[in-house]
């Protein structure tokens, strides 16, 4: 059991996860504290039947706190994560923050446990859409080395946080009554549309996102031999991210055989049934622990049958951001 788990952005979407994760999977502790901006500083909140206060953020919040989950941006945890640390305190961080340095573990449970262990006070939570990715193809890549990967991702509003969940709303509501879409948090129409995903463009053409699930992806598997590749879309759904994902195997491979691997994968339920048909959806996947696989089939344009490809949702606040931290500090007590 923690002596105290301190919460870093308990008033946000992926905060508010955190809180009721703790409450559903019995993660323990004598004492929880609740930090958040100045501005949220003052609210109470319900956890495990006690009406917590949330406190300001500062230097001095993580005195006897020896967990603490951050959800507050790249830039609070970069700042407040190091103070935590040399206060005694273990950080799993979700943002992109440490999650490249060679110092700091980056953690799927159901890929790298073991990685957690040889952390140096900070873990790190990967992105969003790296996380759905991995946990169906590691088991793959396990059983048969993949040699190529490419992912075109359907990335939900969640993914923005909790504002942009709300101008999508808004938005819908807007258009559907015959008035103007105002983007706010998105540079574009958010309803009834979708766009490439607004992370900033790098010199080799890929946005920062799609960077991401190359990068990540290779630090988490322990190579940089699998080639990757990515396209990441922002599409008018509210919280599951799903991806579309084309394997390369070193070895031929049948659908089958897939689906065998995945049934016993951890985190994955298979989805796929063809009469009806019955594939992932994100609305199915919202508010469930399991990435959902389906579409799983060979791929015509790959001859020597190493080729498959396949189709998976995963909620996006939770197994992509808040149940993966939680998992984490579940090795770390």
């Amino acid at each position: 059991m923690f002596n105290c788990i301190a919460i870093v952005g308990a008033t946000g979407a992926v905060g508010q996860e955190f809180i009721s994760l703790i409450e559903k999977r019995g993660l323990k502790a004598k004492a929880y504290k609740l930090l958040s901006s100045a501005r949220s500083a003052g609210k109470t909140i319900q956890l495990n039947g006690d009406a917590l206060t949330v406190e300001e953020l500062t230097p001095e919040s993580f005195g006897g706190v020896d967990l603490a989950l951050f959800s507050a941006g790249g830039t609070v945890s970069k700042t407040f994560a190091p103070i935590a640390v040399k206060s005694g305190c273990v950080v799993v961080d979700n943002s992109s923050a440490f999650r490249m340095d060679a110092n700091t573990p980056l953690v799927v449970p159901e890929v790298n446990p073991d990685d957690a262990r040889h952390h140096h006070g900070i873990v790190a939570n990967p992105n969003c859409s790296t996380i759905i990715m991995v946990v169906p193809v590691w088991p793959l890549h396990c059983a048969n080395p993949i040699k190529r990967i490419v992912v075109s991702t359907y990335q939900a509003a969640s993914g923005a946080g909790q504002a942009a969940m709300l101008e999508l709303e808004q938005q819908t509501r807007d258009v559907l009554a015959g008035d103007e879409a105002k983007p706010i948090i998105f540079p574009f129409q958010y309803a009834f549309n979708l766009f490439s995903h607004n992370s900033d463009v790098g010199d080799n053409g890929y946005n920062t996102e799609e960077m991401k699930m190359v990068d990540e992806t290779r630090k988490m598997f322990h190579t940089d031999d699998i080639q990757i590749t990515a396209t990441c879309v922002r599409v008018p759904v509210m919280r599951a991210h799903s991806e579309s994902i084309n394997l390369q195997f070193t070895n031929p491979i049948t659908p089958d055989e897939v689906r065998n691997i995945l049934r016993k994968a951890p985190g994955v339920r298979i989805v796929d049934q063809r009469e009806p048909q019955c594939y992932p959806m994100p609305i199915d996947a919202s508010g469930g622990n399991d990435v959902l696989v389906g579409r799983i089939r060979q791929d015509i344009s790959q001859p020597d049958g190493c080729g498959i490809d396949m189709f998976v949702s995963g909620d996006q606040l939770l197994k992509g951001a808040a149940l993966n931290a939680v998992q984490i500090a579940e090795l770390l007590q």
